[in-house]
């Protein structure tokens, strides 16, 4: 019997296994490769469920009797990933005024002006052959954003793009933990200076977020920050890299049709959001914890039993998706959860989608010509990160390559 996680995953699409899950249960229980055993939502409705039902508790995995899953990535305690209402609804309020609309939105020229100097000279470099858009491009985009979002200086960004990588490591623990404790450090460093002199970024704004008398403390500013960099720089950087390895692999026509009718991107964007897997096991990785017994479609999950919810097998629902494994850039009312739901929504969702249109834009646009430099079974894949990721995204930019 398969066990949890699922393997089979890749960057264009889940387990195959998760196609049979949904056609035979919205919720499946599953023995854990280190043992024991744990739930996992898989239909759009009964991910829904989970991610707003107060009966299952992140908060309560922390817990010492909780259930583990050693290789797992696990966030630290308290930080609003780990949080259950009335803590975390108190943290999202305040944290939600930092991420208003007119403040992402502010982000938007400089985020072009980004994309521009980067792809600048990334184009000067292909002339003298391939480019690794990964290391060139999608990921000193994410980092450079995420960074300029916390006001973080600019010639300390190399060093933590690559605490960033260290910090998702779930095969080196001992390396991840180290980076955590480095990046910890400095979020406090930086959190003290931005409420000594405030300045235009959102961990300032954060600073100055109020709720009647209720303000974020210290810590509670480090943890949000720290979720920022990490999340915001390797989650965006991942998604693109796979985003043009799929146009480029597979759609050079719809690279074209892109560069000549830039309006069509956002569709196309959020289309590659539906249709392309960001996590090697298909789910958040971060379990929930009934606290009590729970029916759901028409199974009971124990009190304590762990509910991973996989919003990569939600997005190829079959009864919310037409020809759900199709990447269909002409589809329409595209309800996909790539950003999560409800109250775990994620704030960053806005800044991510700027990021995402700019680039696809920029690059179907300067480069039409645009080819992998190296067959797609030749490029090599980081299995154990936590998001799928290549090692490198050769490119030939000005169409020499497969």
């Amino acid at each position: 019997m398969v066990s949890f996680p699922v393997p089979g995953s890749g960057y264009a699409g889940p387990a195959p296994e998760y196609a049979r899950f949904r056609a035979s249960s919205p919720v499946v229980r599953l023995p854990a490769a280190g043992g024991g055993h744990c739930w996992v939502a898989t239909t759009q409705d009964s991910v829904r469920v989970v991610l707003d039902d107060v009966r299952f508790s992140r908060a309560a995995s922390y817990e010492p009797s909780a259930p583990t899953f050693p290789g797992l990535f696990q966030a630290p305690p308290g930080m609003i990933i780990s949080l259950d209402p009335p803590a975390h609804t108190r943290l999202r309020d305040l944290a939600s005024q930092a991420f208003s609309a007119d403040l992402i939105e502010s982000m938007r020229p400089g985020i072009e002006r980004l994309v521009g100097e980067l792809l600048d000279r990334a184009g000067e470099e292909a002339l003298e052959g391939p480019v690794d858009l990964l290391g060139r491009f999608t990921f000193p985009l994410a980092i450079i954003a995420i960074s300029d979002l916390l006001g973080v200086p600019a010639a300390e960004r190399d060093t933590f793009a690559r605490l960033i990588r260290e910090f998702a490591a779930v095969d080196a623990p001992e390396v991840a933990a180290a980076a955590g404790e480095r990046l910890g450090e400095y979020m406090a460093a930086l959190v003290f200076a931005k409420m000594a002199e405030p300045g235009d970024d959102v961990l300032s704004a954060l600073t100055r977020a109020r709720v009647g008398d209720d303000r974020l403390e210290p810590g509670e500013l480090i943890g949000l920050g720290y979720t920022l960099l990490g999340a915001g720089g390797d989650s965006t950087a991942c998604h693109l890299a796979s985003s043009v390895l799929t146009l480029l692999g597979h759609h050079r026509d719809t690279w074209l049709r892109l560069g000549e009718h830039p309006e069509e991107v956002p569709a196309a964007v959020e289309e590659l959001l539906r249709w392309i897997s960001l996590s090697t096991n298909d789910t958040t990785g971060l379990p929930r914890i009934a606290l009590e017994d729970v029916t759901l479609f028409g199974v009971t999950i124990p009190k304590g039993d762990a509910v991973f919810v996989s919003t990569t097998s939600a997005n190829r629902d079959e009864t919310v998706f037409p020809d759900p494994d199709t990447l269909d850039f002409g589809r329409r009312d595209n309800a996909h959860i790539a950003f999560g739901y409800g109250i775990h929504r994620c704030l960053g969702a806005p800044l991510a989608r700027i990021e995402l249109t700019t680039a696809v834009e920029e690059l179907t646009r300067r480069f039409p010509a645009a080819r992998l430099a190296v067959a797609e079974e030749d490029l090599e894949w980081h299995p154990t990160d936590m998001n799928h990721r290549l090692a490198a995204l050769p490119v030939d930019l000005h169409g020499k390559g497969f």
